[in-house]
């Protein structure tokens, strides 16, 4: 693959140098950039990457692992890690070797980190041998299925990943674990009664489902509307958009499913038999779809620290001196002062508890999600 040069990097977007970035599940790697796979709804769009459609690397699997491991925000055995999730597709002919070199290096290190690889791509029965050698990672697979069939939209078939998930749930025994990630969900596009019906067979074959809806952000919209797709939202939103119907008419589909979940860390935490390594058991709300033994396990796991806990887990952060706590309750700590989201995110893993920033509340039974959809919100 080519590697590119200083001058080469230099003339990246911003965000897209930034190999190592934490977001809301975990810290992601993403050395590699560049995809073929042609999704409209790409987050690539965010990053400035779109146009970028053939993986090209930004160092070596081992200066990126280094990277990784040596940044502020990693813990050994705590950090959830995910893997080129951001910017390229983990198992294209062209980034599989570099996917397994580097899960290959964390694991030597004896890390028992969470290790997230989103993928939507063929796996082979060989990558079941493969994946059962790591035996100290937690490594998840999650397989995106949403079942659209606009190849506008999306032109890399949803039966790839439905097959793949199949493969690499079939084992009986396996250190690795499977999870459906059935999204985006879109309101008119994939969520008909038979697109329900659908999602739910194919999760009896994972052990965990989680469902999610669409990131629509501005440039999103503005491909969109560039090459007249159908715009499946009137307004743009920083969060995941599921409308209160369409989230009603999900739990309905799965009204006898024991393994659905509204946010991945819940869906790998589970897979893996451990809390939910996001904290999310304080908004009771979110854990009434949940098994009672999941819910057993993220009591006892639960506890709410004290400002003085959360002041004492930032002091290593640069921002350290920016925060400020706002207020802590049984579901979550309100804090502001951070400019960013990533700190947050350290800290909401650190504690093993949720952390939200103040200028962007969380509205009860919403999950976190866009307004958009919910009664009383338009936008």
């Amino acid at each position: 693959m080519p590697l590119l040069d200083a001058d080469q990097i230099a003339r990246l977007p911003e965000r897209a140098r930034e190999v190592v970035e934490y977001r809301k599940s975990g810290l992601s790697l993403n050395h590699i950039q560049g995809c073929s796979l042609g999704c409209a709804y790409c987050i690539r769009h965010t990053y400035g990457l779109w146009d970028e459609n053939k993986p090209v690397a930004l160092m070596s699997d081992a200066q990126a692992v280094e990277e990784l491991v040596s940044h502020r925000y990693f813990q050994p055995h705590v950090t959830p890690i995910q893997l080129f999730n951001r910017a390229t597709e983990p198992f294209l002919p062209k980034v599989r070797p570099h996917t397994f070199a580097v899960l290959e290096e964390l694991d030597a290190r004896e890390l028992t980190n969470h290790v997230l690889v989103i993928t939507r791509h063929q796996l082979k029965l060989d990558d079941i041998d493969r994946l059962n050698q790591f035996h100290n990672l937690k490594v998840t697979l999650l397989f995106t299925y949403s079942g659209i069939d606009n190849k506008d939209v999306e032109p890399y078939p949803s039966h790839v990943a439905a097959d793949s998930l199949k493969r690499m749930s079939a084992p009986a025994i396996r250190t690795y674990r499977t999870v459906l990630y059935w999204r985006p969900l879109v309101a008119g596009l994939n969520d008909t009664d038979e697109h329900l019906a659908a999602a739910h067979e194919l999760s009896k074959h994972a052990d965990a489902t989680v469902f999610t809806g669409l990131f629509y952000r501005d440039q999103i919209a503005e491909y969109y509307k560039a090459n007249k797709l159908p715009e499946p939202y009137e307004d743009t939103a920083r969060r995941k958009i599921v409308p209160e119907t369409l989230e009603r008419r999900v739990l309905d589909a799965f009204s006898n499913s024991s393994t659905l979940f509204r946010k991945t860390s819940c869906a790998v935490s589970y897979a893996h038999g451990l809390p939910d390594y996001s904290g999310h058991y304080g908004i009771r709300e979110l854990c009434d779809i949940c098994p009672l033994s999941q819910l057993e396990l993220c009591a006892e796991a639960h506890r709410v620290p004290s400002a003085e806990d959360i002041h004492q887990v930032a002091r290593v952060l640069p921002e350290a001196d920016e925060l400020h706590v706002v207020d802590i309750s049984e579901r979550a700590a309100i804090v502001s002062g951070l400019a960013v989201e990533q700190p947050r995110y350290f800290l909401q893993h650190t504690l093993g508890f949720q952390v939200h920033d103040q200028q962007h509340p969380h509205h009860a039974n919403r999950h976190g999600r866009a307004d958009i959809g919910w009664k009383g919100k338009s936008s």
